[in-house]
């Protein structure tokens, strides 16, 4: 079989991948070597600039009338869920001034039935390697029953990709010290309309609410936090621990048998293409999720290799372009998970002042939520650094940045 280009991997990554691409109108393969989709608690929340391409897919409208959730802030918490630092999306430019959260399964769903007519998807298929001439070049992948070839193969195989291994792309993969348990809240009293992160003595407690009266809760643990412990006892004390949280105690009991926990780690490859391949998605970067950043910098991937292969075909320029941003995204995450997570007395001390003195710059808080929503990178300087942790006063905190 030929095709234009092969798209490996039926996550956010890929099938938005086979978006760009068939909306382009090029002839796309796009196999999964699963026969369904898994319901995993991951990638449910929508930055403003994923919302923009999304919007020209078609996506956000199916997600919208499937009943997605806008939510209006980015919030971090002290444990009682008085606010230490807002962003609020309503006073960024452009249409979209929001998050939209809904479940992956959802998500996945509104991007398949977005694939354009030039789209081949199939399902149950094992991508063995990858097809190469004799220079070297990626020219199609094996699979299990046979071959496909093309000029561009996308491996959108996740972080533990086979085809970035085999392509000899190798990574730094830094895990964090801790779990995520994610827990999905039914029959909850209602929250607020946002994404809050909540500071407290035992780590990261972050939430927002999903279609249908639902809360997604995560909650930070060590590795081995949950073996052979009383499960209640922990809920319990989960919820005390946390007063904000106090008033979801039963719907935390309730929750703990499905429970699902998740590793955390973060890397970007040093190089995102070599010739004939291009990575997408995790398969060539993973951050800390508390910055709602992984599924957005996916659709961004899609997005500006749609835009090269437009353009100029050239994929080292796909990986120029998204290098510089995905390390930002990168930075920016860490710092946002570090505030919280980090459990050391200096990293307590400096993650609360960081804060605090962030929540009360106008300018700083506008800059980092402009920066998490995807619409333009405008990276923190050294002397915001020191702004931000209050070592020297900001004379333009009071005010917006320039370039805005």
């Amino acid at each position: 079989m030929r095709t234009e280009a092969i798209v490996c991997g039926a996550g956010v990554a890929g099938l938005a991948t086979a978006c760009a691409l068939g909306n382009l109108g090029l002839r796309v393969a796009l196999v999964d070597k699963q026969d369904a989709p898994k319901p995993v608690a991951k990638g449910e929340v929508f930055q403003p600039g994923s919302l923009r391409i999304l919007r020209s897919w078609g996506v956000a409208q199916r997600l919208e009338s499937a009943g997605a959730l806008r939510l209006a802030r980015l919030v971090a918490r002290d444990s009682a869920g008085t606010p230490q630092m807002a962003l609020d999306y309503g006073t960024l430019p452009g249409k979209d001034r929001w998050l939209l959260a809904h479940d992956y399964p959802a998500i996945l769903t509104a991007l398949t039935e977005s694939l354009p007519s030039t789209v081949e998807f199939r399902r149950g298929v094992l991508v063995k390697g990858l097809l190469r001439n004799q220079d070297g070049q990626v020219t199609g992948v094996r699979l299990a029953d046979g071959t496909i070839e093309a000029p561009l193969v996308v491996a959108a195989d996740g972080m533990s990709s086979r085809l970035r291994k085999e392509a000899g792309i190798e990574i730094t993969r830094a895990e964090y010290p801790h779990r995520l348990v994610a827990l999905e809240l039914h029959d909850a009293p209602e929250v607020e309309a946002d994404f809050s992160a909540y500071v407290t003595e035992r780590g990261l407690r972050l939430r927002y609410p999903l279609p249908g009266g639902r809360i997604r809760l995560y909650a930070q643990v060590r590795p081995d936090e949950l073996r052979g412990g009383d499960l209640v006892s922990w809920g319990r004390a989960l919820a005390r621990e946390t007063p904000a949280l106090t008033p979801l105690e039963d719907a935390i009991l309730a929750a703990l048998p499905e429970r699902q926990v998740l590793p955390v780690a973060r890397f970007l490859a040093p190089k995102l293409w070599i010739p004939g391949l291009a990575l997408a998605g995790e398969a060539g970067h993973a951050v800390h999720p508390m910055a709602a950043q992984g599924m957005n910098s996916a659709i961004a991937d899609a997005d500006c290799l749609a835009t090269v292969l437009a353009e100029s075909g050239d994929l080292a320029s796909y990986h120029r372009r998204r290098q510089a941003d995905l390390a930002l995204i990168g930075r920016t995450s860490h710092a946002a998970a570090r505030m919280i997570t980090d459990l050391s007395w200096a990293g307590r001390t400096l993650g609360r002042r960081a804060l605090r003195h962030t929540g009360a710059n106008q300018r700083l808080r506008y800059t980092v939520m402009h920066n998490m929503s995807g619409l333009g990178s405008h990276p923190l300087t050294p002397l915001d650094r020191l702004h931000q942790i209050g070592l020297l006063p900001d004379p333009r905190a009071r005010r917006l940045p320039a370039w805005a």
